[in-house]
């Protein structure tokens, strides 16, 4: 089992031989950097899109939220909840009811 590392860091790929120390090697250790480089900051741009869109999800949301709760709270003050009868029912539902329990 591989030790495990913090779900933050970001660990550089390792080769497993180590290169000859020429000006090649250097030049290919600067590519690879240059290269990670560039894919890391696509990355960022990519989290910042995201980020962008979840916040915009989220002020969409509580705006209707918002207009939901008005609404809900000028239809509360419209009626008045006894006097307003169940609408499919045939009879208002009584105050109090004995519960009956039926077995098969």
């Amino acid at each position: 089992m591989r030790p495990r590392s913090t779900p933050g860091a970001i660990r550089p790929k390792i080769s497993t031989m180590p290169r000859p120390k020429t000006e090649a090697a250097a030049f290919l250790d600067l590519y690879k950097l240059s290269v990670e480089k560039k894919r890391l900051q696509q990355e960022l741009q990519s989290l910042d899109a995201r980020r962008q869109q979840i916040g915009d999800r989220l002020a969409a949301l509580d705006s209707q939220i918002a207009t939901l709760e008005t609404r809900v709270e000028a239809l509360r003050e419209q009626e008045e909840p006894s006097s307003r009868p169940v609408p499919g029912l045939a009879h208002p539902i009584p105050d109090s009811f004995d519960m009956v329990f039926l077995e098969y």
